[in-house]
């Protein structure tokens, strides 16, 4: 039976409908930037930071979509995973984010135990791992990684930071030769809380410093009291300490129930930059602690900075506060914003205007060309990431971590001392429950 020309206009007018659908959604696709963001949303890491540093991606997020999204013209599509503090489920969480969501970017990682991990079989894959917040050395050192970068800091740098301050101020401030200070380096035993302690036994060493304990323990343990009875035998002037938040809580609970006494006790970021959750456990006993890690970018002065960084830390600290009923804005918060605003603003633009996609090839030819000076950033420090055939390469040489100091409800920066906003109390003074 010949086909009438009414059909044939219905057919056609149906095939062009189809048509109409099918570019309709090609085109939304093309413009939507589709990344998957790990952090741990549930478990003991999630109040340790890891919540705070995914509220600072997402605000990122948004901040950049408000704006019309990837260089004002693609929007940002995060799909979300919860890691759950687990290594295996962080692994299963990132396969399926890139095999059955098709992302070619993962965003995140707050533990070093998941990066060290994820890095090598995102690496495997080509597709492009962009860490935000955990810290080890060992994620990088001696990989060769082409597809997985850092801008934060790494651990290396905190036992730099450690020896440095400490070198610096012994002899006005203990009244002694570094030579004759004695530390003791305990650390839970994941890859954090041994590249710091590493770093710190390196850098310790080199500064003459007396190294009278070294230890770890699981991040798990149920009772620190062995650790606390070989610390009061060592008599240390100085503790450093690589912890999460419920291995903290755990030491200084029986720390201060056994006497423990010391001149100073240096935290290094995760739980030691959680300062609410700490003073609510403890109020004023935790008072002039020390703290190593990335500067929160509202206590950097915004004179000092690139022009208009001043301002985007303001609404991130505004943001954070109303998303959470936070009246404290932790370090964590800063490293998500941070790397995540650079990775959305300073090199998926070039990836796609450069060299023409957002394909991993694309975006990690364009995180190399990144080279921003210090000052550049809302933590203050610059970007360049270590080129393939560098012993670091992926990891940014321009990163710098500071020393704070719990100043009652506030915290301020102690070192570098070019940057410090007020004079170290050092060591803890005789009020301290804690003090030697």
């Amino acid at each position: 039976m010949p086909t009438s020309r009414r059909t044939l206009l219905k057919n056609s007018a149906a095939a062009a409908a189809i048509a109409s659908l099918d570019w309709t959604r090609a085109q939304a696709q093309a413009e939507t930037v589709r990344i998957g963001v790990i952090y741990d949303l549930t478990g003991p890491f999630a109040a340790g930071g890891s919540v705070a540093s995914s509220v600072g991606t997402q605000i990122a997020i948004d901040l950049v979509n408000e704006k019309g999204g990837v260089g004002g013209k693609y929007k940002v599509a995060p799909v979300n995973a919860d890691s759950q503090s687990k290594p295996d489920v962080a692994i299963n969480e990132a396969a399926r984010l890139i095999d059955q969501e098709k992302v070619d970017i993962i965003n995140g990682i707050y533990a070093s135990a998941h990066a060290v991990p994820l890095a090598a079989k995102v690496e495997q894959q080509k597709k492009i791992l962009w860490i935000t917040t955990a810290v080890a050395t060992a994620v990088f050192k001696d990989k060769n990684l082409q597809y997985v970068f850092r801008a934060q800091i790494h651990s290396d740098q905190y036992g730099q930071a450690f020896a440095g301050f400490l070198t610096e101020h012994a002899k006005a401030k203990l009244g002694m030769e570094p030579k004759d200070a004695k530390v003791a380096l305990i650390h839970e035993d994941g890859p954090y809380g041994v590249g710091v302690a590493a770093a710190d036994e390196v850098y310790a060493k080199d500064a003459g410093l007396q190294i009278v304990l070294k230890e770890g323990y699981s991040a798990s343990a149920p009772d620190l009291s062995v650790l606390i009875t070989k610390l009061k035998r060592a008599k240390p002037d100085v503790i450093s300490h690589a912890g999460y938040n419920p291995d903290i809580t755990l030491l200084l609970r029986q720390a201060r129930e056994s006497g423990l006494k010391f001149k100073m006790l240096f935290g290094n970021g995760a739980g030691y930059s959680q300062l609410d959750k700490l003073r609510t456990a403890f109020g004023a006993d935790i008072d002039n602690f020390c703290n190593i890690d990335p500067v929160p970018a509202q206590l950097l002065d915004p004179a000092k900075l690139a022009p208009g960084i001043g301002d985007l830390t303001k609404i991130m600290v505004e943001r954070f506060k109303a998303k959470t009923g936070a009246t404290e804005v932790p370090p964590h918060c800063s490293m998500g914003f941070n790397q995540t605003w650079l990775l959305l603003n300073n090199v998926l633009p070039a990836a796609k205007e450069k060299y023409g996609s957002f394909e991993p090839e694309a975006i990690r030819k364009a995180a190399l060309d990144v080279d921003i000076a210090p000052g550049g950033t809302i933590q203050g420090y610059g970007v360049k990431f270590y080129p393939p055939g560098t012993p670091m390469a992926g990891q940014n040489e321009r990163s710098t971590p500071v020393v704070m100091q719990n100043a009652g409800e506030h915290i301020s920066v102690v070192w570098p001392t070019n940057i410090r906003t007020q004079d170290p109390v050092f060591p803890l003074p005789k009020s301290s429950v804690y003090a030697a």
